[in-house]
This record gives C-alpha cells, sequence and structure tokens, in this order.
C-alpha cells in the first residue's frame, strides 16, 4: 500500500469550480434595486399643537434692576438694598400676578458665591421670572 504525493496525473483533470462572479453581480443589483424601491422613512413626529393665541397680553409685567457689585454690594433698580431687604422684595415680587421680571445684572468681578446666595433667595421665596443681563461684558 504505497501512496503517492503530488501531480502524478493530475494535468488532465478539469476543474471543477463555480465561478461566483456574475452571482455577486445579481446580488448587488438586486440589492440596489431593493433599496431604491422602499419607501423613504419620515422621522417627523406628528402633533396636534393648539392654535396660538392671537391676542397680545393685556398686562405687561413690570421689570426690575438687580445687580451685584464685585465688593458684593446687591442694587435694587439701582438703589442699594441689604440681603434683608432684597428678601422683602422678593417675597412682594413673587406675590404679584404676573411677577415682574427680574434682571440681574452681575458685574464681571464679583464672586460667584454671592451672585448663587441672591439666585438662591430668589428661589427659595418663589421668584420664577428671573433672568441675565449685561452678558456682553464677558466677552
Amino acid at each position: 500500500m504505497s501512496m503517492s504525493v503530488g501531480d502524478a496525473g493530475g494535468e488532465d483533470e478539469v476543474m471543477v469550480e463555480m465561478n461566483t462572479t456574475p452571482l455577486i453581480d445579481v446580488m448587488l443589483v438586486l440589492l440596489t434595486l431593493l433599496v431604491l424601491t422602499l419607501p423613504p422613512q419620515t422621522h417627523a413626529v406628528k402633533l396636534d399643537m393648539p392654535a396660538p393665541n392671537q391676542t397680545p397680553p393685556t398686562v405687561i409685567p413690570e421689570s426690575v434692576e438687580l445687580g451685584v457689585d464685585f465688593d458684593g454690594t446687591i442694587t435694587w433698580n439701582g438703589s442699594p438694598v441689604d440681603r434683608g431687604t432684597m428678601d422683602s422684595y422678593f417675597a412682594n415680587a413673587a406675590t404679584k400676578n404676573p411677577q415682574p421680571e427680574i434682571h440681574l445684572n452681575p458685574n464681571r468681578l464679583a464672586k460667584y458665591d454671592k451672585v448663587a446666595e441672591v439666585l438662591a433667595d430668589a428661589q427659595r421665596l418663589g421668584v420664577t421670572h428671573i433672568g441675565f443681563t449685561g452678558v456682553d461684558q464677558y466677552n
């Protein structure tokens, strides 16, 4: 029992391998047609929104200029106030309907903790309409 290794007599055999290139081409064409015939997917969420109010508000809320200086001085409409007076002004503003708009304008050199104390007092006393002004000084 001997075994022969090598090409002895292998030159006359026919190769029986299938050419897969046309099959791949056909699959790519079918895949392209499938992608082109799919309906486009919309990612929009359809909502029934209420109609906008066409009448302007009848009462325009007052605005208050609240400042925090670099040395911690708090001003209410340009007048220096202490924290107790400011708290009474906040409590008074929270009871009004509509609440006045508080425009907080801290000096660029003011300490963060002083500005945070003013904001915390406003939140604690129920003031909801407060925003920052004078942001152009930080550019």
